[in-house]
């Protein structure tokens, strides 16, 4: 008997599961594309928080996650038996003028008190990894996090096969049923209701074969330039909510690697070594749509995760496995499925 079905092999279906079978719950992960065939299987993986400021339900949530981020990566690799490439190494981003300086010099003190002491939002001198910086000055914050995506879902599927759950390509629904069925899932749930709940965002990304593998990851001029345990730099991403083919990578990404090579030149001659291209599932509010499924009873949604996902599935995974498992809801305000229907 399956207690639990979840629908779909990505960041929180498999969150979700792994969040289920820890507790004791017989779990079934079914996805015919496999394990990360969607945007989970990409090559970003960028753990950064919200800046701290204009506090609310989405950013608390958001902090928990991250705060739990390297208990939770460490239990998955140690159940499980594959690295995630998690690591807290931090993140920086250039200053452009005075103006923004005085504003990261505010957010580091609002900073203290939102992350309750244990991160901290700096200001700090550029040194020789680093962003071009007008100012000479950079914003580091020790909250943000990285793990390789495909890496990570791969570890998370071994754990929950350690502990007894299966993913498999078919299966018919048994028990309570999760879908977290990404973009296909926000198309589907916007046609059947006839307005729109989500949409596909469109993605591309890069891999360079550049060793920065214990430094800070680097957010400049819209670029993400995340350094991986495996001696690669990722490089994104692009944002399309317009395109013709979901799949493949055109001079729009080339466009972003001009941009981080500029911002970092460290990285100028850095060889491609793969490109990726994907559609994120974007909710109609941007933040994700967690809970039950109004009016199929036994259904449940957990959707949405867009550019976030990895970020806060350590805590998607915790209040739906107590939603679906205890009919305990603790799913914060503007992070519910009706607030996207």
């Amino acid at each position: 008997m399956v207690d639990v079905t979840v629908r779909g092999a990505g960041a929180f279906g498999l969150a979700v599961a792994w969040a289920c079978v820890s507790r004791g719950a017989k779990v079934r992960v079914v996805d015919p594309g496999g394990v990360g065939a969607g945007a989970s299987g990409g090559l970003v993986g960028a753990l950064a928080p919200h800046v701290p400021e204009n506090w609310n339900a989405k950013k608390a949530f958001q902090f928990a996650a991250l705060d739990r981020g390297e208990a939770f990566w460490r239990d998955v690799e140690e159940v499980g038996g594959l690295p995630s490439s998690y690591a807290r190494t931090g993140r920086l981003q250039p200053i452009a003028d005075d103006h923004a300086l005085a504003l990261a010099e505010a957010r580091a003190a609002t900073a203290r008190e939102l992350w309750e002491g244990r991160y901290v939002w700096e200001i700090v001198e550029a040194g020789e990894w680093a962003p071009l910086s007008p100012t000479g000055r950079l914003i580091h914050d020790t909250l943000t996090a990285r793990m390789f995506p495909r890496k990570a879902v791969a570890a998370l599927a071994a754990a929950i096969r350690a502990k007894g759950g299966d993913v498999v390509p078919e299966a018919p629904d048994e028990g309570a049923v999760v879908w977290a069925t990404g973009a296909a899932g926000l198309v589907e749930m916007t046609e059947a209701r006839g307005r729109l709940v989500g949409a596909p965002v469109k993605g591309q990304s890069a891999l360079l074969d550049f060793d920065a593998r214990d430094l800070p990851q680097i957010f400049a001029d819209t670029v993400h330039i995340v350094p991986h345990a495996d001696g690669t730099t990722a490089i994104g991403s692009t944002t399309e909510r317009d395109f013709d083919e979901p799949n493949t990578c055109d001079d729009q990404l080339d466009e972003v690697l001009d941009r981080a090579r500029a911002a970092v030149p460290a990285l100028a001659d850095a060889p491609v070594i793969e490109r990726w291209a994907g559609l994120r599932p974007r909710a109609r509010t941007r933040a994700p749509m967690l809970g039950a499924w109004p009016g199929r009873d036994g259904h449940f949604v957990a959707n949405g995760g867009f550019k976030i996902g990895f970020g806060i599935a350590p805590e998607v995974g915790r209040v739906m496995a107590a939603l679906v498992l205890d009919a305990q809801d603790e799913i914060p305000d503007g992070l519910r499925v009706e607030d996207n229907l």
